[in-house]
């Protein structure tokens, strides 16, 4: 079996160079990020292992790759790139990563945080503009984090919050506990919180999950945070609340449409702070998704599955 890499950027391209000098696995790399979805079935030939970054795969292209019958996909969120179960009909099974940068995204989540709550980015984009532009902050300690879906990241972001002198409170979908963190009702959570953290999977259930109604129940005046995924948010409804001060800063790794388009309403609010999808781009963390890749790749050479 041969596998393929079919959209490395230059950093994972290297690392996946690096880790490969020790490890005996038939891995190709395409050193071109910028491929359509249609160069996949040219690209791929009689490979069966595919290793995706950010490439859509519609089924109906992934039908055309004549060998391939495993997507490896360098993350969690393949729902948001791919239909799962509709390549599992195909014989095409999908392989996720989990883990593999749950400190570095915590961190990007905490970083967002204090950077909304003392108006860094206004203040920096103002001040290159010439204008001594003052802002009073909500100063942290003593507040409350409310963490929305709790794995590895919240539970990350939990232990740096706390660490800050912060009030730690989450609310899971199935029932969970963890040392200084009190799970609470999604009602409690949303009208207590004065910092408001989203770490949900992307699925047909959390789709639209902080709906218009749910912005309506947060604490006036709070902050949102958001490195999940841009669809579990109403976008419409978060800028509505973005606009009339009932949220009062949001801090967005992730967004509906990505790479955020030129003239996208958030980027002409100034009670935003946008990262583009970088949460996870640190050395410690692409080591550890490229290793979990070929270690995909390792088993299902060795087992067919």
């Amino acid at each position: 079996m041969r596998a393929l890499f079919v959209d490395a950027n230059e950093t994972l391209a290297a690392v996946t160079d690096k880790l490969l000098r020790s490890a005996s696995l038939p891995v190709g790399i395409n050193r071109n990020p910028s491929i359509k979805p249609d160069d996949l079935p040219g690209l791929l030939g009689d490979a069966e292992i595919m290793i995706v970054d950010h490439t859509a795969v519609p089924s109906a292209i992934a039908e055309k790759c004549a060998k391939l019958k495993h997507v490896v996909f360098l993350g969690t969120g393949a729902r948001s790139y791919m239909n799962p179960e509709e390549l599992a009909e195909r014989g095409i099974s999908v392989h996720t990563i989990k883990g593999y940068g749950d400190t570095a995204v915590a961190e990007c989540a905490i970083a967002l945080m204090w950077a909304s709550a003392r108006n860094f980015g206004e203040m920096d984009r103002g001040m290159r503009e010439g204008n001594w532009l003052r802002r009073d902050a909500m100063q942290l300690t003593g507040k409350t984090l409310g963490l929305i879906g709790f794995g590895g990241i919240a539970a990350e972001a939990a232990r740096m919050a706390a660490g800050c002198g912060m009030k730690v409170i989450a609310w899971n979908r199935t029932p969970k506990t963890h040392p200084g963190v009190e799970f609470v009702s999604l009602e409690k959570l949303l009208a207590e919180s004065h910092v408001v953290s989203l770490h949900l999977l992307l699925n047909d259930e959390t789709k639209g999950f902080l709906s218009r109604e749910r912005i309506a129940q947060m604490r006036k005046g709070s902050i949102l945070i958001n490195t999940a995924r841009g669809a579990v948010v109403d976008e419409d409804a978060m800028l509505d609340a973005l606009r009339s001060g009932h949220i009062a800063h949001a801090g967005l790794d992730v967004f509906t449409v990505e790479p955020l388009p030129a003239g996208h309403p958030l980027t002409k609010l100034p009670n935003v702070t946008l990262s583009a999808h970088s949460a996870f781009r640190t050395p410690e963390a692409s080591d550890n998704l490229i290793g979990a890749a070929l270690d995909h790749c390792r088993r299902i050479i060795a087992t067919g599955k």
